[in-house]
């Protein structure tokens, strides 16, 4: 058997941390002496102890921890529990990540806003391009609406393609538009230039997309989370010059390495 102090130290806790679970019924001593009140324990109770440390730092309450392990759960069981666990918090920091470049994001914007960039924003045309796409619908505009839709169409896109046969011959193009049902949804479009022909049978649209006569374009280099300095400028450009948009930009995907901080990423707005 261990004292507290040697059981604390290969359980890798504090002897007071032990001594209040022992007080709240979650892991008492396989000995307590009665005379002295010494507390011992044996290497057996170090899984136990695995497990309530495991399950406090998931985040679940000593309570619930208590009611888990009185459940007598097993191995599996509780594998199951903690990879759930796990994932819902892996989500949560994907989601605060995701905050956090938004407010970057915004931070840049204001700190670029006496800037006027009109040598990066070039006036162009845009040829037509054929297109194999996906749509679904995001509930707004907004980047933490845009971006867990279009992550995985563009996902699914490829699979499809792949699935059929169809090689890209281009970069991706990403395009918006108002949704029907209004409320401020968009319909969110991931294209990826094709050369390929529609035919029946195929589980994603191939179509044409027209040319844009009169696009202004600016390059943002980073990624897709950090784009709202960028598009910013571009709306001042436009403003300055008194030029007026005629719908959402075009997002051409130049350069996609796996490192997202290297894309680079062409935005094409329609000019009136």
């Amino acid at each position: 058997m261990f004292t507290i102090g040697d059981f604390a130290r290969h359980g890798r806790v504090s002897a007071r941390m032990l001594r209040h679970y022992d007080a709240i019924g979650l892991l008492r001593p396989a000995h307590t002496d009665r005379f002295s009140g010494y507390r011992y324990y044996t290497a057996a109770q170090l899984a136990q102890l695995n497990r309530v440390i495991a399950l406090k730092d998931l985040g679940f309450t000593l309570q619930q921890v208590r009611e888990i392990l009185e459940d007598r759960v097993d191995s599996d069981e509780l594998r199951g529990m903690l990879t759930l666990r796990r994932a819902e918090l892996e989500a949560a920091m994907a989601a605060a990540a995701a905050r956090l470049a938004q407010v970057e994001a915004r931070l840049r914007s204001i700190e670029s806003e006496g800037r006027m960039p009109a040598e990066d924003v070039v006036v162009k045309r845009i040829p037509a391009v054929r297109v194999a796409e996906l749509t679904a619908v995001a509930a707004s505009y907004e980047p933490q609406h845009i971006g867990p839709v279009i992550g995985p169409l563009y996902e699914e896109l490829f699979r499809r393609l792949e699935a059929a046969g169809v090689a890209p011959t281009g970069p991706g193009i990403a395009r918006y538009e108002d949704a029907p049902e209004g409320n401020g949804a968009v319909v969110v479009h991931a294209g990826i230039t094709v050369a390929a022909e529609p035919a029946p049978g195929q589980d994603f649209a191939i179509l044409d997309l027209p040319p844009i006569e009169r696009a202004a374009t600016i390059v943002h280099r980073g990624s897709m989370e950090t784009i709202m300095p960028t598009a910013q400028l571009l709306a001042r450009w436009m403003d300055t010059g008194g030029h007026r948009s005629a719908g959402y930009a075009r997002e051409v995907n130049l350069e996609c390495p796996a490192d997202r901080e290297k894309w680079v990423t062409e935005l094409q707005e329609p000019l009136v």
